[in-house]
């Protein structure tokens, strides 16, 4: 804050991936996705909101995922780190509004990074449906050119958030059965 007293854009976006169930996960590894992928976000807010106040209009970019948006049970614990960050993201767009700063909400879906290598882990057709890094960085500067609130990329993820909204047990049920990870992934 010394150098950099106003801050025109705040981008959030750590996060480690957490590819096991509830019944499998360690306590240790719980406790780390909740610290990084929710609180990561929360604290770094706190942290710049008063450079954040005084650039007098500024932007924070959430970058969540949709899993925030499906509860998918092989990665129930990632999906619940991601879906409150998801609900904090949303409650600030609101509270943060009136003080000129507007809060972005980015949904992801499978993305190919280091720490999340989507084409080595996901079966057959998903692993098509991965995007890079570029993709999403795109889709970010546009967000900011429209001032839109929250968004997916690719925007036919949404389907999945939709699906998860009208029938949870469905979605819930057809999750528990899929094979979406190759075998020992």
């Amino acid at each position: 804050m010394e150098r950099h007293p106003r801050i025109a854009l705040l981008v959030c976006s750590a996060g480690i991936p957490g590819r096991r169930g509830f019944l499998e996960i360690e306590p240790e590894q719980l406790e780390a996705l909740v610290r990084t992928n929710y609180l990561g976000g929360v604290w770094c807010l706190r942290a710049f909101l008063p450079g954040l106040e005084a650039a007098g209009g500024a932007d924070v970019v959430n970058v969540v995922s949709v899993a925030g948006t499906v509860a998918f049970p092989p990665s129930g614990p990632y999906s619940a780190s991601k879906h409150a960050q998801l609900a904090f993201s949303r409650a600030t767009a609101a509270e943060l509004r009136p003080r000129g700063i507007r809060v972005h909400t980015i949904n992801p879906g499978f993305v190919e990074t280091e720490g999340f290598p989507q084409r080595d882990v996901l079966a057959s057709p998903l692993a098509r449906a991965v995007i890079e890094p570029d993709a999403v960085a795109r889709h970010v500067l546009r967000v900011l050119e429209r001032d839109r609130v929250e968004s997916f990329v690719p925007g036919w993820y949404r389907v999945f958030a939709i699906a998860q909204a009208l029938a949870p047990g469905l979605v819930g049920r057809l999750g528990a059965r899929s094979r979406y990870r190759r075998a020992g992934k």
